[in-house]
């Protein structure tokens, strides 16, 4: 059974899109642990990161590096952190944090954010996507 981001992918589910291109898609995490909380993934669904090829595993590393960049340049942050736990969603992903607090990396608080907010930020963080 696909999982729910093989159905963003296919445009089965709605997103709020950042970035994509042929193999990688960056969106908004709709239960963000901070403003501009983005989740970078493979088109191709495949469980465990360390299972994608060395060409995909670098693929997504660096299409990551570009999303991260254009959060730099939208949210105002100390940093940009990544994790990548992929317990929750059978689907290889990174999570791009904006960081301020120790506590915006630990998935405990949360924002809310309306979808309009949502709509926005995904628009203000792709204009920044080189």
């Amino acid at each position: 059974m696909a999982s729910i981001f093989t159905k963003i992918v296919n445009g089965e589910i709605p997103s709020y899109k950042v970035a994509e291109d042929d193999n990688y898609l960056a969106f908004l995490d709709v239960n963000p642990n901070a403003k501009g909380h983005t989740l970078v993934i493979p088109k191709r669904e495949e469980n465990k990161i360390f299972d994608l090829s060395k060409e995909e595993y670098d693929g997504l590393m660096s299409f990551s590096y570009r999303v991260a960049k254009a959060i730099e340049k939208t949210i105002a942050c100390k940093r940009v952190g990544m994790s990548v736990i992929g317990l929750e969603v059978p689907h290889v992903h990174v999570h791009l944090i904006p960081l301020n607090k120790m506590a915006d990396i630990q998935f405990v608080e949360k924002v809310k954010l309306s979808k309009e907010e949502f709509v926005a930020l995904a628009e203000k963080i792709s204009a920044n996507f080189i």
